[in-house]
């Protein structure tokens, strides 16, 4: 059994394992942060796979969490945002994919880990771009998101900005990124299997860490308490800027 799971995903034991374990650290992120699953898992994998072969192991770990915490989010989010987010999102998608596919894996590499550290760095200093609240900026944010998606599927980052700009609680955010990571992973499978990014191997690994990343998440919705979740964002930042910086570093002096 655990050979024919090991041939389906080309993984050695080793690697499946401690991919395991960092799936289950990032569904429990997301369970109480409602982002950043695919940043835990890119800021980690990445020393392990290329981010090309693990954008469609995050495409089923974020259906996966979405799914489980979709109800509350689609009674909390402004749906209307939402789907001008997905919108833009669906339009952007495509060209990141082209970029990520396009440049070597070092490249690549280095251009997923330095989006996250940008990312979680501008939210952590709580930089607000009122651009971003106008109508132009809410398409404009999908854009960017489906970009960053098709590169380090990571959107979910960038759309956290967009909310950031409007002063929205945290309650309210997290719903959104909720809705649109659900919505934008239906939108963006389009465009993985246009691309040919989520072949056999890819739904083999993505299936085989649905598991595990369900778990983390479950364990995150029991450790959320609303009294804390003016300090949830703050620490999940705080993690994928070291994770990201250690990889980095490690990437550039291996």
């Amino acid at each position: 059994m655990i050979e024919r799971l090991l041939l389906a995903t080309d993984l050695s034991g080793q690697d499946f394992l401690i991919l395991t374990g960092i799936v289950v650290l990032a569904g429990i992120v997301r369970g109480f942060s409602g982002f950043a699953l695919s940043a835990v898992v890119m800021a980690t994998a990445v020393l392990i796979l290329p981010p090309v072969q693990l954008i469609p192991i995050c495409w089923w770990l974020e259906m996966t969490a979405s799914v489980l915490m979709a109800k509350g989010g689609w009674q909390e989010a402004d749906r209307g945002v939402v789907l001008g987010l997905v919108i833009g999102s669906t339009v952007g998608v495509p060209f990141g994919l082209w970029l990520t596919t396009s440049v070597s894996v070092e490249t690549s590499k280095l251009i997923v880990l330095s989006i996250i550290i940008v990312l979680a760095a501008t939210q952590l200093a709580k930089i607000r771009l009122p651009f971003l609240a106008t109508k132009p900026g809410l398409y404009g944010s999908g854009f960017a998101a489906g970009i960053v998606t098709g590169l380090a599927h990571v959107g979910g980052m960038v759309i956290a900005l967009y909310v950031l700009s409007q002063d929205a609680p945290a309650a309210k955010m997290r719903a959104a990124l909720v809705l649109f990571l659900f919505f934008s992973a239906l939108t963006s499978m389009i465009s993985f299997l246009w691309f040919g990014i989520m072949d056999s191997t890819g739904i083999a690994r993505g299936l085989a860490l649905v598991i595990p990343a369900a778990i983390g998440v479950v364990i995150g919705q029991k450790l959320f308490m609303p009294r804390l979740a003016a300090y949830y964002r703050p620490f999940c930042l705080s993690l994928l800027c070291a994770l990201a910086g250690a990889a980095l570093i490690r990437t550039q002096f291996a």
